[in-house]
């Protein structure tokens, strides 16, 4: 059996809003819970646990949730590394500060001396 989780009280208020979020969403779409359910593939209860942002619920429910309402575009872009200022700025600083080219091999000079007839 899986250790209990408990997420930290940052985790727990993200959800939160995210829960809140979906749930008024749905609300101003005037979608009733039970429509929103099934196109989700999922229950009722599940879904008043995404309302309520538990953190029990998978991230597959929550990506189905908001397929479900039209705001899956914003998922994709989550954990996008192009928008990551912490993840490029260390990349930038692992890079070698100055870099020297390789010699290229002569060619040409030697290796086409004259053979004889």
């Amino acid at each position: 059996m899986p250790t209990p989780h408990r997420p930290t009280l940052a985790v727990r208020r993200a959800l939160q809003k995210l829960g809140l979020d979906i749930r008024d969403a749905r609300r101003h779409r005037g979608l009733p819970a039970e429509i929103v359910a099934g196109r989700a593939f999922t229950s009722r209860p599940t879904l008043r646990r995404v309302d309520a942002g538990h953190h029990g619920v998978s991230i597959g429910v929550y990506a189905a949730v908001l397929h479900a309402l039209g705001l899956l575009d914003g998922v994709a872009a989550l954990a996008d590394p192009a928008t990551d200022k912490v993840g490029t700025a260390m990349a930038a600083a692992r890079l070698p500060k100055h870099t020297r080219l390789k010699r290229q091999p002569e060619t040409g000079s030697s290796a086409t001396a004259a053979t004889p007839d």
